[in-house]
């Protein structure tokens, strides 16, 4: 399978030149404290979620209690990682408290292995809407390349997850399918892709861009598959899930820093402990996310974008 270079509609891709994260109020990026000094600083424009997320920055803002729900399947439960506590949700949990010191926050692992969205549907009640969640991250789309019609289905059953996720009153974000071997080897991965960013540009909601975020750290940080995937070649592996986890954080960071700086959540100017000095950011840039190549090592494709994806190869 040959994908090429993705591009967001209605989006100008710009150069981006970061050092650290969004700042939270003017001031040097404190989200950026998040990524360990193991973990390749990429391009925050690839993960930059596009829509505001005002309950999670609410529920911040007034001290908490801050829920957040992952549900998904076995790369949320955390299948390749060495234990329970390896996995995304756990490793998020202990950036955002790191983040956001003091806050009554948790992320409940409602990751099931081998399930989708037909089958994260069918137990939203019980381990969703009844843990009254602020925040539900719905990771969904990699098993259903594997199923027959999985594709065909996709796009009512998203829509019916944030439907029901906005009608607890929480915020949403979608999480799309990790970059590795036995995905990007998948015919319909580049659609499902596209399938999942049009439905989230045309019900509002954001994209955390896991495929892009890993795709950067192949081939232009030049990572071999095996230093963040398992050894099946489908999973994460505890430094991939590391990565992942704190490169959400910084993501759900920046985004209330934002609200907070354009006063769509009225409050104190800073939620997060004091930044380290050296931040440094010039110029804008769009989220995006990138196609494979189809081969483990080759480089980005050049020549037009595809409409419907963002494109990952705006990065300095």
């Amino acid at each position: 399978m040959h994908l090429t270079r993705l591009a967001l509609p209605g989006l100008v891709a710009a150069t981006l030149s970061v050092t650290l994260a969004l700042p939270l109020a003017g001031t040097p990026a404190a989200a950026a404290t998040l990524l360990a000094p193991s973990c390749p600083a990429g391009n925050v424009a690839l993960t930059r979620l596009s829509q505001p997320l005002p309950r999670f920055a609410k529920a911040l803002r007034e001290g908490g209690p801050v829920k957040i729900v992952a549900i998904g399947s076995s790369s949320t439960a955390g299948a390749g990682a060495s234990s329970r506590a390896a996995a995304y949700p756990s490793r998020l949990e202990a950036a955002l408290r790191q983040r956001f010191p003091g806050i009554e926050l948790t992320v409940v692992n409602r990751g099931i292995n081998g399930q989708d969205a037909p089958e994260m549907l069918a137990r939203f009640e019980t381990d969703v809407a009844a843990a009254s969640p602020t925040l539900v991250l719905w990771q969904a789309g990699v098993n259903a390349l594997f199923r027959a019609n999985g594709l065909d289905t996709a796009e009512a059953l998203l829509r019916e997850a944030i439907a029901r996720t906005r009608a607890l009153g929480a915020d949403i974000v979608i999480i799309d399918p990790q970059y590795s071997p036995k995905v990007i080897g998948d015919p319909e991965a580049l659609d499902m892709l596209r399938l999942q960013q049009r439905v989230a540009d045309e019900e509002g909601v954001g994209v955390f861009h896991r495929f892009a975020l890993m795709r950067e750290w192949h081939e232009a940080k030049g990572l071999a598959f095996d230093a963040f995937t398992f050894k099946d070649g489908f999973h994460m592996n505890d430094f991939g899930y590391e990565c992942f986890a704190k490169g959400l954080g910084v993501s759900l960071a920046a985004n209330v820093d934002s609200q907070l700086r354009s006063a769509d959540v009225s409050g104190p100017a800073s939620l997060a402990k004091p930044a380290k000095p050296g931040a440094v950011l010039t110029g804008t840039a769009i989220p995006g996310a990138a196609a494979p190549t189809g081969k483990t090592s080759a480089p980005a494709a050049t020549g037009p974008a595809p409409e419907g994806l963002p494109d990952s190869t705006a990065t300095p």
